[in-house]
Protein backbone atom coordinates (compact mmCIF):
# COMPACT_ATOMS: atom_id res chain seq x y z
CA UNK A 1 0.00 0.00 0.00
CA UNK A 2 1.29 3.52 -0.70
CA UNK A 3 -0.24 6.37 0.65
CA UNK A 4 -0.38 9.75 -1.48
CA UNK A 5 -0.78 13.23 -0.79
CA UNK A 6 -2.64 14.35 -3.42
CA UNK A 7 -4.27 18.22 -4.83
CA UNK A 8 -7.34 18.90 -6.96
CA UNK A 9 -7.08 21.79 -9.69
CA UNK A 10 -9.11 23.71 -7.12
CA UNK A 11 -6.20 23.66 -4.78
CA UNK A 12 -7.69 21.50 -1.92
CA UNK A 13 -5.49 18.88 -0.72
CA UNK A 14 -5.90 15.26 0.63
CA UNK A 15 -4.86 11.99 1.18
CA UNK A 16 -5.22 8.51 -0.20
CA UNK A 17 -4.40 5.11 0.01
CA UNK A 18 -3.87 3.01 -3.45
CA UNK A 19 -2.52 -0.37 -3.67
CA UNK A 20 0.37 0.75 -6.19
CA UNK A 21 1.53 3.90 -8.30
CA UNK A 22 0.16 2.05 -11.16
CA UNK A 23 -3.17 1.51 -9.21
CA UNK A 24 -3.25 5.28 -8.64
CA UNK A 25 -2.42 6.07 -12.17
CA UNK A 26 -5.28 3.72 -13.73
CA UNK A 27 -8.02 5.16 -11.60
CA UNK A 28 -6.55 8.45 -12.12
CA UNK A 29 -7.06 8.66 -15.75
CA UNK A 30 -10.30 6.55 -15.18
CA UNK A 31 -11.68 9.62 -13.02
CA UNK A 32 -12.31 7.72 -10.30
CA UNK A 33 -10.14 9.67 -7.87
CA UNK A 34 -12.19 12.98 -6.51
CA UNK A 35 -11.33 15.37 -4.35
CA UNK A 36 -13.49 15.08 -1.51
CA UNK A 37 -14.05 18.51 -1.32
CA UNK A 38 -15.55 19.69 -4.48
CA UNK A 39 -15.64 16.29 -6.40
CA UNK A 40 -13.10 16.93 -9.13
CA UNK A 41 -11.90 14.59 -10.61
CA UNK A 42 -8.92 16.69 -11.62
CA UNK A 43 -6.38 15.45 -9.58
CA UNK A 44 -2.69 15.16 -9.09
CA UNK A 45 0.20 13.95 -6.79
CA UNK A 46 1.70 17.11 -4.63
CA UNK A 47 4.92 17.41 -3.86
CA UNK A 48 5.74 15.12 -1.37
CA UNK A 49 9.15 15.10 0.86
CA UNK A 50 10.97 11.68 1.45
CA UNK A 51 11.32 10.67 5.29
CA UNK A 52 15.05 10.74 6.00
CA UNK A 53 16.80 8.52 8.01
CA UNK A 54 20.55 8.11 8.74
CA UNK A 55 22.91 5.47 8.70
CA UNK A 56 26.40 4.97 9.56
CA UNK A 57 28.61 3.98 6.04
CA UNK A 58 31.52 2.06 6.99
CA UNK A 59 33.64 4.80 6.49
CA UNK A 60 32.23 6.58 9.48
CA UNK A 61 30.09 9.10 7.78
CA UNK A 62 27.07 9.28 7.50
CA UNK A 63 24.76 9.39 5.05
CA UNK A 64 20.79 10.03 4.85
CA UNK A 65 19.16 7.17 2.60
CA UNK A 66 14.85 7.83 2.09
CA UNK A 67 12.98 5.63 4.39
CA UNK A 68 9.07 5.42 4.59
CA UNK A 69 7.56 5.05 7.14
CA UNK A 70 5.65 2.03 9.16
CA UNK A 71 2.26 4.26 8.68
CA UNK A 72 3.44 4.81 4.54
CA UNK A 73 3.72 1.02 4.30
CA UNK A 74 1.03 -0.44 6.08
CA UNK A 75 -2.57 -0.68 5.02
CA UNK A 76 -4.82 1.54 6.83
CA UNK A 77 -5.85 -0.16 10.04
CA UNK A 78 -3.05 -2.47 10.50
CA UNK A 79 -0.87 -1.83 13.55
CA UNK A 80 2.57 -0.91 12.96
CA UNK A 81 5.47 -1.87 16.25
CA UNK A 82 4.75 0.35 18.68
CA UNK A 83 8.29 1.02 18.94
CA UNK A 84 8.14 1.89 14.94
CA UNK A 85 5.04 4.37 14.68
CA UNK A 86 5.28 7.24 13.53
CA UNK A 87 4.17 10.81 15.31
CA UNK A 88 0.47 11.39 13.85
CA UNK A 89 0.24 15.31 13.24
CA UNK A 90 -2.77 16.88 16.16
CA UNK A 91 -4.42 20.52 16.66
CA UNK A 92 -6.24 21.79 19.23
CA UNK A 93 -9.59 22.22 18.51
CA UNK A 94 -11.13 26.09 18.98
CA UNK A 95 -14.21 26.61 21.13
CA UNK A 96 -15.51 28.18 17.66
CA UNK A 97 -14.92 24.97 15.66
CA UNK A 98 -16.08 22.39 18.15
CA UNK A 99 -19.34 24.62 17.90
CA UNK A 100 -19.12 24.10 14.27
CA UNK A 101 -18.65 20.83 13.75
CA UNK A 102 -21.30 20.36 16.06
CA UNK A 103 -23.93 22.14 14.14
CA UNK A 104 -22.45 20.52 11.06
CA UNK A 105 -23.26 17.07 12.95
CA UNK A 106 -27.02 18.07 13.93
CA UNK A 107 -27.64 19.75 9.77
CA UNK A 108 -26.11 16.39 8.91
CA UNK A 109 -28.27 13.85 11.38
CA UNK A 110 -31.34 16.55 10.63
CA UNK A 111 -31.00 15.69 6.73
CA UNK A 112 -30.59 12.22 6.78
CA UNK A 113 -33.52 11.92 9.36
CA UNK A 114 -35.85 13.69 7.12
CA UNK A 115 -34.82 12.53 3.81
CA UNK A 116 -35.63 9.08 1.49
CA UNK A 117 -31.87 7.25 0.97
CA UNK A 118 -31.96 6.77 -2.84
CA UNK A 119 -28.52 5.63 -2.89
CA UNK A 120 -27.23 5.11 -6.46
CA UNK A 121 -30.46 6.36 -8.12
CA UNK A 122 -30.02 9.84 -6.61
CA UNK A 123 -29.01 11.52 -10.11
CA UNK A 124 -32.24 9.73 -11.82
CA UNK A 125 -34.33 10.86 -8.88
CA UNK A 126 -32.89 14.46 -8.45
CA UNK A 127 -33.81 14.63 -12.07
CA UNK A 128 -37.55 12.97 -12.06
CA UNK A 129 -37.97 15.46 -9.26
CA UNK A 130 -36.13 18.77 -11.66
CA UNK A 131 -38.47 18.07 -14.69
CA UNK A 132 -41.74 17.55 -12.93
CA UNK A 133 -41.97 13.33 -13.29
CA UNK A 134 -41.89 12.61 -9.68
CA UNK A 135 -43.09 14.93 -6.47
CA UNK A 136 -40.14 16.77 -4.93
CA UNK A 137 -39.01 15.42 -1.39
CA UNK A 138 -35.95 15.29 0.14
CA UNK A 139 -33.46 13.10 -1.17
CA UNK A 140 -30.02 12.04 -0.66
CA UNK A 141 -27.74 9.41 -2.02
CA UNK A 142 -24.71 8.99 -3.93
CA UNK A 143 -23.16 10.07 -7.36
CA UNK A 144 -20.19 9.82 -8.91
CA UNK A 145 -18.44 13.13 -9.91
CA UNK A 146 -19.29 13.08 -13.73
CA UNK A 147 -22.99 12.39 -12.32
CA UNK A 148 -22.73 15.53 -10.24
CA UNK A 149 -21.23 17.49 -13.01
CA UNK A 150 -23.68 16.53 -15.21
CA UNK A 151 -26.78 17.51 -12.99
CA UNK A 152 -25.06 20.65 -11.95
CA UNK A 153 -25.01 21.16 -15.95
CA UNK A 154 -28.58 20.67 -16.25
CA UNK A 155 -29.35 23.09 -13.70
CA UNK A 156 -30.13 20.87 -10.78
CA UNK A 157 -29.62 22.14 -7.64
CA UNK A 158 -28.04 19.49 -4.80
CA UNK A 159 -25.70 20.21 -2.14
CA UNK A 160 -23.11 17.13 -0.66
CA UNK A 161 -23.47 16.12 2.86
CA UNK A 162 -21.47 17.83 5.26
CA UNK A 163 -18.60 15.39 5.92
CA UNK A 164 -17.40 15.40 9.37
CA UNK A 165 -13.10 15.71 10.27
CA UNK A 166 -13.85 12.99 12.99
CA UNK A 167 -15.61 10.56 11.23
CA UNK A 168 -12.76 9.42 9.16
CA UNK A 169 -10.07 9.11 12.38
Amino acid sequence: MIRYTLVCDKRHEFESWFANSAAYDKQARRGLVACPVCASTKVEKALMTPRLGRTDTPSGRGAARAQPSPAETAPPGENAPAAAKVPTPVAMVSPQEREFRQKLRELRDHLVKNAENVGPRFPEEARKMHYGEAKHRSIYGVASPQDARALHEEGIEFSPLPVLPDEHN
